[in-house]
């Protein structure tokens, strides 16, 4: 497909790496003539230096003949305006990043009457993400592949846990839920395991196992099961008030510590079932006066990235269950993790992540210019697991694959490869060696190689 991005900032610079990784046409569009260097060296792609609202730079862009136009640049009306001029100009797919929460209830109405195809507010999407997890705290990384009902986890293996020191031959007949072991990381290698691969405590682990199945798989790993009830929240930005209404529908308390005092009484007026503290939230006096050491759950979601780890360390020093940090340099999170912070989220890592599943869902169905998905099984949805040293992916079997009909112990896969599960009619499949992949079945594909462009590229 061929993909305009507008604005090369961080989340524009990411999606146009990815996707021009994947084969995808890339043109970006920036106001900035020192980026646009630095974007065309680095990636190799097609830039056009201006203003990616003018008809004339989209038009030098070749909009007209584009199949997806993705607006992040850092000023929401920009970001409308190109996606409107994209549409009236001839592009199919458009995308806007929309961050102030008072356009929040109209982007329904800019969908349907202006065209935009998608629109995604990072903050909002990282409460979203963040209120999810808090809702299974056991599990430090939660994804969901077909509509949810394939759900791929990521834990610690707590010590005394009856899987300590097991091979997963013996593992397999001790979980009464379905579920497959896909992934181990130990000491920061990371390995697809084998029947006879031996767990360890403190090893953290990626499985699969059907979405309604998810508390049995708890219970058979030992994990702690304690219902999160009261949540502490260090910073008092957008993120935060997404949070909080998501927590206090669900009957979570919640205390917001913020520094700003006027901040403060915004906070108040909007959040009124919150407890809304002024004070300096890296203070480790104030946050044991406030009670950090017996809340459930710590959320850091300052500006600063120092100032969140440090609280969060200071939590989990006082055995807070569950801490939530928010980074912006997420190259650093295999460093965190070996200081134990495990459960990291990046508003803009989440936005880039959530438009590149679009992209691929769109070129996945044969929208545009390239018409894959009935070839070769297209990548529909890809997650970073493991620190990024691994990958989850979504693809569709296509009508006339080769590998159809045939059990998973016939086929020969690549050894970074592993199928995590199937979806065939509906029903949740954690595949074993009898299994089978029929056309139009969904699956889920594990690998620890590089990033595989359609599902045909799994076998040796």
């Amino acid at each position: 497909m061929k993909i305009i991005i507008v604005g090369a900032g961080k989340v524009g610079s990411r999606m146009a790496a990815e996707l021009r990784r994947e084969g995808h046409e890339i043109v970006v569009i920036d106001a900035n003539a020192a980026v646009i260097s630095n974007i065309r060296d680095a990636l190799d792609v097609a830039v056009v230096l201006g203003n990616g609202m003018t008809i004339d730079v989209q038009n030098e862009a070749e909009v007209s003949e584009s199949d997806v136009l993705i607006a992040t640049t850092q000023n929401d009306e920009t970001n409308l305006l190109c996606c409107v001029v994209a549409k009236k100009l001839g592009c199919k797919h458009t995308v806007a990043r929309i961050r102030n929460p008072e356009y929040d209830q109209q982007t329904d109405f800019w969908q349907k009457n202006l065209g935009i195809s998608l629109i995604i507010n990072p903050e909002k999407t990282a409460a979203r993400e963040i209120s999810r997890m808090l809702q299974l705290p056991s599990f430090l990384r939660r994804e969901s592949f077909s509509g949810g009902r394939i759900s791929l986890v990521e834990f610690k293996l707590p010590e005394g846990s009856v899987f300590e020191n097991k091979t997963l031959e013996n593992i397999a007949g001790m979980i009464e839920t379905k579920a497959l072991i896909c992934t181990v990381d130990r000491d920061g290698e990371v390995f697809i395991p084998t029947g006879r691969s031996v767990l360890k405590a403190g090893d953290k682990i990626t499985a699969t196992a059907n979405s309604s199945e998810l508390a049995k798989l708890i219970a058979a790993i030992g994990l702690a099961k304690k219902r999160i009830k009261d949540v502490m929240i260090i910073g008092g930005g957008r993120l935060a008030v997404y949070l909080a209404d998501f927590l206090i529908s669900a009957h979570i308390d919640v205390k917001v510590i913020e520094k700003n005092a006027d901040r403060c009484l915004l906070l108040s007026d909007r959040l009124p079932k919150a407890t809304i503290i002024q004070g300096d939230g890296t203070d480790q006096k104030l946050l044991i006066e406030e009670g950090i050491e017996s809340a459930d759950a710590v959320v850091t979601l300052t500006g600063i990235d120092e100032e969140n780890l440090l609280v969060s360390m200071l939590a989990n020093s006082l055995n807070v269950p569950k801490t939530v940090t928010k980074i912006n340099h997420v190259e650093y999170s295999s460093v965190l993790a070996s200081v134990g912070i495990d459960t990291i989220v990046s508003p803009k890592v989440l936005t880039s992540d959530v438009i590149l599943r679009y992209v691929r869902a769109v070129s996945a169905t044969g929208s545009g210019s390239m018409h894959l998905a009935e070839r070769n099984g297209t990548l529909e949805t890809l997650y970073r697991i493991v620190d990024g040293k691994a990958e989850a992916l979504g693809f569709t079997v296509p009508a006339d694959a080769k590998y159809a009909g045939k059990t998973l112990a016939e086929l020969k896969f690549k050894p970074s490869v592993i199928v995590a599960g199937i979806i065939h009619h509906g029903n949740v499949i954690i595949p074993k060696g009898s299994d089978v992949m029929s056309p139009g079945d969904s699956v889920v594909i594990i690998t620890s190689g590089k990033t595989l462009a359609s599902l045909s590229e799994i076998f040796d």
